[in-house]
């Protein structure tokens, strides 16, 4: 009788062992919408990820190289982020102190992308709305420029087209205030050394890539916030 009685025993354990489990698989089963792992444990895009991002591409017959990306700070490329904000959806927010600019999304949420900033770039606060749109856009020296470094920009002082040399890049973007140009601008770059730097002139330069993405993302007429400093130097870039 001894062995029926275990074997009648046994099933009435794991039934016992059963209902002790359940409340801790139903606990791993619920989500809450945010992640039980510690943000510093999340594992971020691999680098293969961002390889395939800034990878070559032709635009339209321009072909902008690749960007090495085990050279960079990766805080500094394209990436989502959580980013609560009163600002509507569409804005871009300019951040100089710390070298991002922000176009909110939805959902608390904002596409981040790493910025190079200059004087004029640290100087401007305010807001605005893009005014004006402009793919591989034409350049020239300021007067300022010129008379600081005459041998470097003299030559340039009609213009020059727009191309991989041109300081303003594959795109810029003007703000504009009250109806007038605010002269600030934010624009491409093939120097991603400068971007996560305080640089020698321009105003907010974003990789060329990048700015690519930012300039198919926001119409004309969307809201430009830029946050610190003061006005930008006329006639600068």
């Amino acid at each position: 009788m001894f062995p029926i009685h275990v074997a009648r025993a046994a099933p009435r354990v794991a039934r016992l062992a059963l209902l002790l489990l359940l409340p801790a698989l139903a606990a791993a089963c619920t989500t809450t919408g945010r992640s039980t792992i510690p943000a510093a444990d999340v594992p971020g895009p691999t680098l293969s990820y961002y390889q395939e991002m800034y990878r070559e591409i032709d635009d339209n017959g321009t072909i902008i190289p690749a960007v090495d990306v085990t050279k960079m700070d990766r805080k500094y490329l394209r990436q989502m982020v959580d980013y609560p904000t009163s600002e509507p959806v569409g804005t871009i927010v300019v951040d100089p102190e710390n070298r991002f600019l922000y176009l909110i999304m939805e959902n608390g949420k904002a596409m981040r992308y790493g910025i190079g900033v200059a004087k004029a770039g640290l100087e401007y606060e305010g807001d605005g709305v893009i005014g004006r749109k402009a793919e591989w856009p034409n350049w020239a020296p300021t007067l300022s420029m010129i008379n600081r470094e005459p041998e470097r920009y003299r030559p340039l002082a009609a213009g020059m087209k727009g191309g991989l040399d041109n300081p303003l890049g594959a795109r810029a973007l003007y703000l504009y205030k009250d109806g007038k140009d605010t002269l600030y601008r934010i624009h491409g770059t093939t120097e991603p050394w400068s971007i996560g730097r305080s640089v020698s002139s321009g105003c907010i330069r974003l990789l060329n890539h990048d700015i690519i993405d930012l300039f198919k993302r926001v119409p004309r007429g969307s809201r430009m916030v830029v946050l610190g400093g003061g006005q930008p130097e006329p006639g600068t870039v």
